[in-house]
């Protein structure tokens, strides 16, 4: 009797669907703009959801190994598409759900534990990444993957490995949130907006970064030029100490609220719309800098990158001065010191 129930309310919605909508379409088109976040961590869903506020998308992929909670994020997102105009919303943890996608954000890794060394951490990650990487590549082979895990420089070069992607197509999100850290501090302390401050952090996304003082500047006035020692020992001001703010904030903010999201997240759409919208704009992104300013190893290191639909178009050749060459290498050396041991790349 409930079978029958059920029949006769399936046949009067499909008869309310027949007669409502008259189909033209025999198939549906493939997504032109589909993005994939894989991880739901915090820092995974606020990129996907700072992708989806900027309508960078048109369907959106969520892909984890938690499943009662990439259902949960799955439906929470799908229950505000009346407020968003990306019409599809699909997760799974089959990686078949990324298939077609143009643009994969990998948020996936673990955590460093107290008293871990760095390089266990990294080759935990490269032990996930085994089996991320691969499956995203299998299904979406012509996509641009942007890396956001850390430490986000050597999980993009493991990444890099592990795709067989040009690496022009793998990007790691790299100094773009330190650069814009450095900007807001800066701006704050010359009591302009941020945009109005130019500025970048280079190298590693971490303590090795490195602030470009030369290329500071204001509407084109350089800072060094006005005060020669800034960003020295031997500057009075202390600017340095901008810097210093820069490296230390993420440690402040996972201090006070257990994690940082919202500003990668940010920074993440930033880069997706970069490369989804063929914007050609500069980004400080994590690229492979073997060959450029004396750099012999293969590292991923953020320099200005052009970001299009082709992913890293160009690398913008920045005047440094010796000191921040020096302070660039010793960045890559730090980095090489990791990746050098890893095992089964």
């Amino acid at each position: 009797m409930r079978l029958l129930w059920w029949s006769v309310i399936i046949q009067i919605m499909a008869s309310v669907m027949e007669k409502l909508i008259t189909p033209l379409a025999t198939a549906p088109e493939l997504p032109t703009n589909k993005v994939t976040v894989v991880g739901v961590g915090q820092v995974g869903m606020a990129c996907a959801v700072s992708i989806l506020l900027r309508d960078l998308c048109d369907e959106l992929a969520l892909v984890d190994v938690i499943e009662d909670k990439l259902k949960g994020e799955m439906m929470d997102l799908q229950h505000g598409s009346l407020f968003l105009k990306t019409h599809k919303i699909v997760a799974d943890k089959d990686y078949s759900v990324t298939a077609n996608s143009r643009i994969v954000v990998v948020t996936a890794g673990v955590r460093q534990q107290e008293g871990e060394s760095r390089l266990n951490l990294v080759q935990r990650n490269v032990n996930i990444f085994k089996h991320i990487i691969p499956q995203i590549v299998k299904y979406s082979p012509n996509c641009t993957l942007v890396v956001v895990s850390n430490p986000v420089d050597v999980l993009t070069y493991v990444t890099w490995k592990l795709s067989g992607l040009p690496k022009h197509r793998v990007i790691g999100s790299g100094t773009n949130l330190d650069s814009a850290r450095f900007r807001y501090i800066m701006a704050e302390k010359l009591g302009i907006h941020a945009t109005s401050f130019n500025g970048y952090i280079l190298g590693e996304h971490g303590d090795s970064s490195v602030p470009v003082w030369s290329g500071a500047n204001v509407a084109g006035v350089s800072l060094q030029k006005l005060n020669p020692a800034i960003g020295t020992d031997q500057d009075s001001e202390n600017w340095k100490d901008a810097h210093k703010m820069v490296v230390d904030s993420a440690y402040e903010v996972i201090k006070l609220k257990g994690y940082t999201n919202w500003a990668i997240g940010l920074s993440v759409a930033d880069l997706t719309e970069s490369l989804v919208r063929n914007l050609s704009r500069v980004h400080p992104v994590s690229t492979m800098v073997k060959g450029m300013y004396g750099i012999n190893d293969e590292v991923y290191l953020s320099l200005p990158c052009v970001l299009n639909s082709s992913g890293v178009a160009s690398v913008v050749n920045m005047t440094l001065t010796d000191q921040e060459v020096a302070q660039l290498k010793k960045s890559a050396d730090t980095l090489w010191s990791i990746q050098k041991d890893l095992k089964d790349l």
